[in-house]
């Protein structure tokens, strides 16, 4: 029986016209005619546009008009209170406990160095670099549920949370990315398929220096020994032991960090990265190789 259908399916087929623009038509009911306003029958005396005034004849004034007197964004006086506003930098919150959630599922990977490409590639923030986000703030909320060993960079981080993860053996590292750079640590694919060299990380503006450069916020352009003694100080004053890494497994891992210069983990600025033949080009010219190393 499903035979004899099959075949009277094929002879249908081969008696109907081939489909071309000449035999579509849309299926019934499916389009309902246009009511031609101003025509009789379909409303010819005002058209649906109501009586006399701005709204029949189309001629409404512009956004913000109030009839003649004096519109409110002239009545109000401009205060400095919000001077500067587009020009601030914003960073996006990044909780321990969002940190301990992607790395149980397996997001994000404890045994290596953590950064804002990690956390972007396990969905974990979302960062836009050309509406003034400058990176990602780590916040202290979780700080008590939080149990993994990292060695993660930030760009700014509260006290609790630099304690939390301190406690359990890791290290944080406050650094700064200007827009370009950051644009690139955020979607280094797009960046590796146009085939231009990694550029020099620029440094912080004059007022940022003070805050990259304190022990205390773990700067990454802090004194290394001024930071094992801000790690001291942190750790007597919520009243936990520190952690030795000097003594732990995974100390390679931990002490990894970027030179100031540097954008990711293991290219150095002026490499080329091929991903179609999976290379990566190295600069041998002297000059190139003293503008990269400065």
């Amino acid at each position: 029986m499903s035979g004899n259908g099959g075949n009277k399916a094929l002879e249908l087929l081969r008696s109907l016209p081939r489909v071309c623009l000449a035999n579509l038509r849309p299926n019934p009911g499916s389009r309902k005619r246009e009511r031609r306003r101003g025509r009789g029958r379909y409303g010819g005396r005002k058209c649906g546009r109501g009586h006399k005034g701005e709204r029949q004849r189309g001629n409404r004034p512009r956004l913000g008009f109030e009839g003649g007197q004096t519109p409110f964004y002239l009545v109000i006086p401009k205060y400095g209170f919000n001077e500067g506003h587009s020009l601030r930098r914003q960073y996006q919150p990044l909780s321990l406990q969002r940190l301990q959630y992607l790395i149980d599922l397996g997001r994000v990977d404890p045994t290596q160095p953590i950064d804002l490409t990690q956390l972007i590639n396990a969905r974990g923030v979302t960062v836009q670099p050309l509406k003034r986000d400058y990176g990602v703030q780590l916040v202290e909320e979780g700080a008590d549920i939080f149990s993994a060993k990292v060695n993660i960079e930030v760009q700014r981080a509260s006290e609790l949370a630099i304690a939390a993860i301190e406690k359990n053996g890791g290290v944080v590292t406050t650094s700064f990315y200007d827009p370009r750079s950051l644009g690139i640590l955020c979607k280094p694919v797009l960046f590796f398929l146009r085939g231009q060299p990694i550029p020099k990380r620029m440094l912080p503006p004059e007022d940022l220096v003070r805050y990259y450069t304190d022990a205390r916020n773990r700067g990454y352009l802090a004194d290394p020994s001024k930071v094992a003694e801000a790690r001291l100080e942190l750790a007597k004053k919520y009243g936990y032991i520190l952690p030795d890494i000097t003594k732990d497994e995974l100390f390679k891992m931990l002490s990894a960090r970027k030179d100031p210069r540097q954008i990711f983990f293991g290219l150095a600025p002026g490499w080329i990265v091929n991903l179609a033949d999976k290379k990566i080009l190295k600069p041998t010219d002297e000059s190139l190789l003293e503008y990269y190393s400065t």
